[in-house]
């Protein structure tokens, strides 16, 4: 009798060591399922120069309220980040400052339409160092003897470039003030190059200029005088992290984003 309690009990323990071995496996593999989705993600967002100080605002928020997702910003001339992605820089979201430099990636598909929008505008506007206020009144100023150089991003690759050149060609002033150009690789060196008075004068896009009391803004080019200014972003076709660049692209156009993007000085698109 005393026998067959033993065996009784024996079974009994190990079957019960059994089920806590086996509760603790899935409970292992539980923690472990939780601890993957909980992995932080980091999204890599190229972005035009001048977006820099909006979007750097908006990544504070925006990762306190998503502990798990990081973003990384590669900020530079819209015409770089471009030949970047086509040359398959690992990017989940571009957002440029021209929608020439957009929409090529989405003709050759690297961009689907459906996920990008052209969100917000600027301004093109001539600055000048606040103690040269007095000598420079504006974009046919820079034809004057007085004028030494000014600089302006890349036509090639900088959307202000771009924008800076078809305005001084539309004012007639291109041929006779090529000579004084300094280009620059993005809009942001030319604004420091004007800080620094480095050069007498630079162009750069509104929200640049508001950033800075070094320097003074002299004219604002004529909407009719260049190409719209207009900024897209969308997400890239390739992306490993769809589904969390999707909810930062709709996160850019939430109110709480677009109020930031106004206190910078841009014009949000409807």
């Amino acid at each position: 009798m005393k026998h067959s309690i033993r065996i009784i009990m024996s079974v009994f323990l190990c079957a019960s060591l059994l089920f806590i071995f086996g509760c603790t496996k899935h409970e292992e593999k539980q923690e472990s399922k939780e601890a993957e989705a909980k992995q932080t993600v980091t999204l890599t967002i190229s972005a035009a120069a001048s977006l820099q100080d909006a979007l750097t605002e908006i990544q504070k928020k925006y990762e306190k309220e998503h502990e798990n997702i990081k973003l990384s910003f590669n900020f530079g001339s819209s015409g770089a980040l471009q030949q970047q992605i086509e040359q398959g820089a690992p990017v989940d979201l571009f957002f440029s400052a021209a929608e020439n430099k957009f929409r090529p990636l989405v003709d050759k598909g690297l961009i689907n339409k459906e996920e990008s929008k052209n969100l917000l505008g600027n301004e093109l506007v001539l600055i000048v160092p606040k103690d040269k206020a007095d000598t420079v009144k504006g974009f046919q100023s820079l034809a004057d003897n007085s004028v030494k150089q000014f600089a302006i991003g890349n036509p090639e690759t900088t959307p202000a470039g771009q924008y800076g050149k078809q305005t001084l060609t539309n004012l007639n002033l291109w041929t006779k003030v090529k000579g004084k150009i300094v280009y620059t690789k993005d809009v942001r060196q030319v604004l420091s190059y004007v800080e620094a008075n480095t050069v007498d004068a630079g162009i750069v896009f509104k929200t640049d200029a508001q950033i800075s009391d070094k320097v003074k803004i002299v004219d604002t080019a004529a909407a009719n005088m260049h190409d719209p200014i207009i900024y897209p972003v969308g997400i890239i076709k390739d992306t490993k992290h769809k589904t969390e660049a999707k909810d930062f692209y709709q996160y850019l156009q939430t109110n709480d984003s677009l109020q930031v993007f106004e206190k910078y000085g841009f014009k949000i698109l409807k």
